[in-house]
């Protein structure tokens, strides 16, 4: 049986992209984590709640969709590192169900998938994660 892989010139296009995803998630995880400390550091002003109304919003429901979103993306960034480790060991792009080449389109798309899309469907009706 032949091992199918992408060659190195695709590996390098796929690792270039992965690079620049990393990049982005990283500055977005960044500033998730900013606005967290600068919710975190209001001084006393918003223990006192008598004088605000509804309609100025929940401070703790902020914090908690900026620890989700934060929480998301350090999810993001593992996969994109572990994405990364598969094109320097040759074997990023080959479905973890089928063994075969997920397709260009994607991987250019979702450049972390491990799996194809014929993979991810089988594996979503047969109650699996993907």
């Amino acid at each position: 049986m032949t091992t199918v892989r992408y060659s190195p010139d695709e590996l390098a296009e796929f690792q270039t992209l992965l690079k620049a995803k990393l990049a982005t998630a990283e500055e977005d995880l960044a500033q998730a984590r900013e606005s967290l400390l600068r919710l975190g550091s209001n001084g006393t002003d918003d223990t006192y709640f008598g004088s605000k109304s509804m309609d100025e919003g929940n401070p703790s429901l902020e914090r908690e969709e900026l620890m989700m979103l934060a929480t998301r993306q350090e999810k993001f960034i593992n996969e994109l590192l572990a994405a990364l480790a598969r094109v320097r060991a040759g074997n990023y792009g080959v479905c973890r169900v089928t063994g075969e080449l997920i397709p260009k389109e994607r991987l250019r798309l979702v450049p972390h998938a491990t799996l194809s899309m014929n993979a991810k469907q089988h594996n979503a009706t047969a109650g699996g994660t993907a």
